[in-house]
């Protein structure tokens, strides 16, 4: 059964936020410490106290409120979307699917551009958001992808394509290889290539300094990710009871992951982190690190579109993807980084027109 969704926080949760917010226990900070240590100080607690006294929820949970929301169950797990039919009945159907630590909040600005070709289901991943928590270990990206399909079929889509970036990327990829007759492509925006020793792969000078960085990468894993696939229950904790601490775990990444020609509103970034907060999905949406393998995924047989942008966490190697993947469409966006739907939306709109439209 699908059923209408209408956001509606109790004032509850709204009241404790704030006095959470007024009774934070800050720590001190070195001198000039800057970003060395971490997120500095003073632009936290610049966050937090409009977070505290500027910030409307209700303002944003209104406008969210103007799209059609839905809930069903699949596999015994609550599954929150949007779905957003074009005008054009024979449209192309194209499921859109957000990464960590983003949501559906990530594609608002495609909405509007996209719909005119394409009928748009954007759903929360299991774990985020209004899909609330996972109760069972095994929500990897497969499991989500078999989701999915069924989430597709319910809607009577019998052919559709898929798109997304960080884990949507992967999640749109297995999608793709759990059901090739229903996907008739994959567009994403994030791609990691892995080294291929002795491949006899001519590369050129930017494919070789962005499998240098991989190789870094690779070799340096992320201290937030170690900690998200390792111990996500522990780190889950402490971001669940301190709404700073969950500030600060978020805020990191979108300081870090984008362009700085593309800046994310403060208002936007905190819409984000407070569904994070006020669905308490910390700890739920962290086990997609644990419960996801590390390594090549199912190969898969579809059509893929790839869009490049230079302040990603990391950039495609194409002579690499092309081992892996049937590269129908490769674009080089000049700007933009890790949330390209809310840094450079109109970009990556029109590159996935391009893509389906081809195929």
């Amino acid at each position: 059964m699908i059923k209408p969704f209408h956001i509606d926080i109790p004032q509850a949760d709204l009241d404790d936020l704030t006095d959470r917010l007024a009774r934070t226990r800050w720590p001190n900070e070195v001198a000039d410490a800057g970003w060395d240590y971490g997120f500095p100080l003073a632009r936290l607690k610049e966050l937090a106290e409009h977070w505290r006294t500027g910030y409307d929820w209700r303002e944003h949970e209104a406008r969210l409120n103007r799209l059609p929301h839905f809930t069903t169950e699949i596999d015994g797990q609550n599954i929150h979307f949007v779905h957003v039919r074009s005008a054009k009945p024979d449209a192309l159907a194209v499921i859109l699917t957000h990464g960590w630590p983003g949501s559906f909040l990530e594609f608002l600005d495609v909405i509007e551009p996209l719909s005119r070709d394409f009928h748009l289901v954007i759903p929360s991943i299991p774990g985020y958001g209004f899909s609330g928590p996972t109760h069972e270990r095994g929500w990897d990206i497969v499991r989500i992808a078999r989701a999915w399909a069924e989430l597709m079929r319910r809607l009577g889509y019998e052919r559709y394509g898929a798109q997304g970036g960080d884990f949507g990327a992967g999640i749109s990829l297995a999608l793709g290889a759990v059901a090739p007759e229903q996907v008739v492509g994959v567009h994403v925006n994030y791609l990691p290539t892995r080294p291929v020793p002795d491949a006899g792969i001519e590369l050129s000078e930017t494919d070789e300094a962005r499998l240098d960085r991989i190789r870094q990468l690779m070799a340096n894993r992320p201290p937030y990710q170690a900690l998200l696939a390792a111990t996500p229950q522990t780190i889950g904790y402490a971001l669940t009871d301190s709404p700073v601490g969950q500030l600060a775990w978020i805020a990191e990444r979108f300081a870090q992951w984008t362009d700085p020609r593309s800046p994310i509103s403060d208002d936007r970034m905190l819409t984000d982190i407070s569904l994070y907060w006020l669905t308490a999905t910390a700890a739920s949406s962290a086990r997609l690190h644990h419960d996801t393998p590390r390594g090549p995924s199912a190969p898969c047989p579809v059509p893929v579109g790839v869009a490049v942008l230079p302040y990603d966490i990391t950039q495609s190697v194409r002579p690499l993807a092309e081992r892996l993947y049937d590269i129908r469409h490769w674009s080089e966006f000049e700007r933009g980084g890790h949330f390209a739907a809310m840094e450079v939306p109109d970009l990556l709109a029109e590159d996935i027109r391009d893509f389906f439209h081809a195929e």
